[in-house]
């Protein structure tokens, strides 16, 4: 049935942002760039016992829903799903995609839609973006963004992306122009990852890929805006470094949010919802523990409240970040979560923010083993945080739910949960 082509009507949207349609035989198909009430003519490109893929031929009716695109590119590009969608069309959506996964892979029963928080800008938002570039024969360089459904495939990116903010965009023309010939004044590699990202200092370039010993002089000299450029090899066993310039607060490899406007109000409810009472139950100061801590954001404003907080984190780099000049009161350590927190509990609060796929399946017992009486688990996927409650659902029952957009036009989204300990009778 592969590249067979079928009328289909768009009823929803999955979390991935495809739309969502029934084909004749019973079995679901998803379709990137629909929405609901589309009426399609799609192509099936792959074809499973339960389900398909298909892309989009053309509209026979559009829903009212669907507006036109802001990029240029979108319909090639993978790196938005929703620019189709209305705004207030694509927060519905990502707050349908947390209930259903709630429900569904968390099993924790009828979850109503939470509240969504939404961006404070839909464009320009990103202080951090993430380049391929690939050398391809005769000199030809194209440098971009994975291809929709193709993702060996790079779109080139000049200038079309929405998405960066105002600054990032000019530096990246400059670093196109200022590469040269054959990108000669890049590291030696058929592929690249060029990250830029604003820092205190200004902006700066992350390069992964290439032999140790590149010298990023030419690139510097023709593009005077990057105050720092840092090189991660591809060799195994070397660590990125910096190799040129003076890198600031918040620059190179630490991890960080790209969208620090969103970021803001989802770091004051974390604050919010966390502090409470920051004394144990004998007076003395609260504890907490920051797990995956990154630079220590978290950590350093429970310390800064009254919390005795540790944090936890792997990036070697980010410790040192969230270790420098911040409150006596925090401290954080390198290690992986699942080795390091059952040494550091008990304690009175305990934050979650891990990467995009989830506790470690060794995470969860841990802490039902020395159950803090409140949980904040800060998510960025849907899927695994449902994985994660329902794993943590013997000990804990969901206080609250709020959803954070800092990601507009792309299916991804934040979730703060507030977990409590149930009672012994429970």
């Amino acid at each position: 049935m592969a590249s067979k082509s079928v009328d289909v009507v768009i009823r929803g949207i999955a979390s991935g942002g495809a739309g969502v349609g029934d084909l004749p035989d019973g079995r679901v198909i998803f379709v990137p760039r629909t929405t609901p009430g589309d009426q399609a003519r799609v192509r099936i490109e792959k074809s499973k016992a339960r389900w398909a893929v298909g892309s989009l031929q053309r509209l026979l009716q559009a829903s009212p829903d669907r507006v036109k695109p802001l990029c240029a590119l979108y319909e090639a590009c993978g790196g938005c799903q929703l620019q189709h969608l209305p705004y207030e069309r694509q927060l519905e959506a990502k707050a349908r995609f947390i209930s259903d996964s709630l429900q569904r892979i968390g099993g924790l029963g009828e979850v109503e839609h939470p509240e969504i928080v939404s961006s404070p800008r839909t464009e320009g938002y990103r202080n951090r973006v993430t380049y391929t570039l690939r050398r391809l024969p005769k000199g030809y360089v194209v440098a971009g963004f994975h291809a929709l459904a193709k993702p060996a495939h790079v779109i080139d990116v000049a200038g079309q992306c929405v998405l960066p903010s105002e600054g990032l965009s000019r530096v990246w023309l400059k670093v196109r122009a200022g590469w040269g010939e054959g990108a000669r004044n890049l590291p030696d590699a058929g592929r690249l990852r060029l990250t830029l990202r604003e820092s205190v200092g200004g902006v700066e370039l992350v390069v992964e890929g290439g032999p140790v010993g590149w010298d990023p002089k030419p690139l510097r000299n023709a593009v005077p805006e990057l105050v720092a450029v840092w090189h991660d090899p591809s060799e195994e066993g070397q660590a990125p470094s910096l190799v040129g310039g003076e890198s600031g607060p918040g620059g190179g490899t630490a991890f960080g949010q790209v969208n620090p406007e969103a970021a803001d109000l989802l770091r004051a409810y974390v604050m919010e919802v966390a502090n409470g009472s920051p004394q144990a139950d004998d007076g003395s100061p609260g504890r907490a523990i920051d797990a995956y801590c990154g630079v220590g954001e978290y950590g350093r404003a429970l310390a800064s409240s009254g919390w005795i907080t540790q944090g936890i984190e792997v990036d070697p780099a980010a410790v040192r970040e969230a270790n420098s000049g911040g409150p006596a009161a925090f401290t954080a350590e390198i290690g992986r979560v699942e080795e390091r927190l059952g040494g550091l509990l008990p304690a009175d609060l305990l934050i979650l923010n891990p990467p995009r796929s989830g506790l470690n399946a060794e995470v969860p017992p841990i802490i039902l083993a020395q159950a803090p009486p409140r949980i904040v688990y800060v998510s960025c996927d849907p899927a695994t945080l449902a994985r994660d409650l329902g794993a943590l659902s013997d000990g804990y029952e969901v206080h609250s739910i709020r959803a954070f957009d800092l990601f507009p036009h792309t299916s991804h989204v934040e979730t703060v949960a507030v977990l409590v300990r149930r009672r012994a009778s429970e």
